[in-house]
């Protein structure tokens, strides 16, 4: 991917007017383990998978909560997502503590891609490597956004990042229709199918997923390796024919334009762990 003398600053443009720093860590957000949101007018879900660079070791924690009513799912350079829901947890505890009141989503977000954008534009800096998706619920209802290494920022009714993060988009495309009204238990059963969609034939266990959920009345929280276990084998995640076949030739026709906008193939974790 190197671009002769106009990828060495954030700061050069290319004569195509194009900065390839940032185009670079938007890469490494789509090189990163897989992440999945969605919400309906009370919940929000947010999933990822746990891939370890190695047998021998753990997986990198993917999943963050900000505030009781907001957490984050990246997709990336673990570290630099690390620092950002740190700095997104200090922002909550101020405001708080200022105006005795949780931090709208929609603020805290603008703030954080406030914060990514001064990356793109000062030559001592680099882009933050990493996408976030943020759910969050407050007076306005329930939220989901994805921050970009870009500094943009977009609100989804539902949305995939990471590594074949295609296959899962497909399958929420399909079904984001009915996530408004939908309940608690059918936002994580959409969740985990999506997930498994982005596995490639693996078989989909507790053990490489996290999945959390926040909502009216219950407060964000990551649930442990024994529900998300009973609830695959209850809604037959690993059995059950992806409902993907239905829509296989669709598919088909529609993978040029997912590798144009970058789909990333099976490499590997980098040695970043991404």
């Amino acid at each position: 991917m190197f671009r002769n003398q106009y990828d060495t600053d954030v700061t050069t443009w290319s004569p195509a007017g194009r900065l390839f720093q940032v185009e670079y860590a938007m890469e490494a957000v789509k090189q990163g383990s897989a992440a999945i949101g969605l919400r309906s007018k009370t919940h929000v879900v947010l999933a990822s998978v746990n891939k370890a660079s190695s047998e021998l070791s753990s997986h990198q924690k993917k999943i963050f909560k900000v505030d009781d009513h907001i957490g984050v799912a990246i997709a990336g350079l673990t570290a630099d997502g690390r620092v950002l829901s740190r700095y997104m947890r200090n922002e909550c505890i101020n405001y708080s503590y200022t105006y005795e009141s949780p931090l709208p989503v929609g603020r805290l977000v603008v703030q954080l891609a406030d914060k990514a954008q001064v990356c793109t534009q000062r030559s001592w800096k680099r882009p933050y490597g990493v996408g976030l998706l943020v759910g969050g619920l407050d007076e306005s209802g329930a939220h989901l956004y994805y921050n970009c290494p870009s500094g943009n920022y977009f609100e989804y009714q539902a949305f995939a990042i990471g590594s074949r993060s295609q296959a899962a988009k497909t399958y929420l495309e399909r079904k984001f229709e009915s996530f408004m009204d939908s309940s608690r238990e059918d936002l994580i059963k959409d969740a985990l199918f999506a997930l498994r969609e982005t596995l490639q034939g693996e078989k989909m266990t507790s053990s490489i997923c996290t999945i959390s959920i926040l909502g009216a009345g219950e407060a964000f929280h990551v649930l442990d390796q024994e529900t998300v276990q009973r609830l695959i084998n209850e809604f037959e995640v690993v059995g059950e024919e992806p409902p993907a076949n239905e829509a296989a030739a669709p598919d088909a026709e529609a993978a040029a334009p997912g590798a144009a906008e970058g789909a990333a193939p099976d490499q590997g974790a980098a040695p970043m762990d991404i």
